[in-house]
C-alpha cells in the first residue's frame, strides 16, 4: 500500500494535496493533469501509479477515488495552449488549474517530481505516484479522464485510431499522420515530427 505521505502528517499537516498529469508525450491531444485529497486515514491496497494498472483497474478506481476523496480537481491544456507555452510549462499551468479546484484547507501539496509555485509548501517528489497515495490517485484521475478524451475525439476523426493509441507516436499514428496529415488543434505542432510536417506542408493547416 501507497503510505509515504504518511511521513508528513503531523500537527501542522493536516491534509495532503496530490497531484500528477496524464499526457505530456503524446503527439496529439491536451495535457491533463488531477489533484487529490484524501483524509487521511482513508486506504485503497488498488490505488498505484496508473502506469501499473489494467485499463479495467483504472477505470474502476476512477470511480471510486472521486467518491472518497474529501476533494478533487481535474483539468487540461489544449495542444495549442502546449504550443503556445511549451509542453513543461503547461503541465505546470494545468497541474495549478488542478489545485485551484481543492476548495478545502490543506497544509502541504505533494507533486510527482514536478515543481510548482504556490502559496502552500510543496514536495516535488521523485516517483510521486509510486509511493503516495494521493499522488497515485491523481494519476489516476488525470489518465482516466485523458483517455476517455481521446476516446471521444476518436468518435470525431475514427481514420487517425485515436482510442487504440490516444495520440501517442506509435506506427499506427505516424501512418495515419502521414496520410491525412495532422489535425488543426488536435495535434501538437511544437512536436517533432508534427513541427517538421506543419513547416513544410503548411498548406495542410
Amino acid at each position: 500500500m501507497l503510505s509515504k505521505e504518511k511521513e508528513f502528517y503531523s500537527d501542522s499537516v493536516k491534509l495532503i494535496v496530490g497531484i500528477d498529469e496524464a499526457g505530456r508525450g503524446p503527439l496529439a491531444g491536451p495535457v491533463f493533469a488531477a489533484a487529490v485529497v484524501f483524509d487521511p486515514s482513508y486506504q485503497n491496497e488498488d490505488i498505484n501509479d496508473s502506469k501499473k494498472l489494467t485499463e479495467k483497474k483504472r477505470e474502476q478506481l476512477f470511480l471510486e477515488i472521486k467518491e472518497h476523496a474529501l476533494a478533487y480537481g481535474i483539468a487540461s491544456m489544449s495542444a495549442d495552449e502546449i504550443d503556445e507555452h511549451n509542453i513543461y510549462e503547461a503541465t505546470k499551468l494545468c497541474m495549478l488549474k488542478a489545485l485551484q479546484q481543492i476548495k478545502i484547507p490543506y497544509d502541504l501539496i505533494i507533486t510527482d517530481c514536478m515543481p510548482l509555485k504556490t502559496k502552500k509548501p510543496l514536495i516535488s517528489m521523485v516517483k510521486g505516484d509510486a509511493q503516495c497515495l494521493n499522488v497515485a490517485a491523481a494519476s489516476i484521475l488525470a489518465k482516466v479522464s485523458r483517455d476517455h478524451y481521446m476516446e471521444e475525439l476518436d468518435k470525431q476523426y475514427p481514420q487517425y485510431g485515436f482510442a487504440k493509441h490516444k495520440g501517442y507516436g506509435t506506427k499506427m499514428h505516424l501512418a495515419a499522420i502521414a496520410q491525412y496529415g495532422p489535425l488543426e488543434h488536435i495535434h501538437r505542432k511544437s512536436f517533432s515530427p508534427i513541427a517538421s510536417y506543419f513547416s513544410e506542408q503548411l498548406k495542410l493547416f
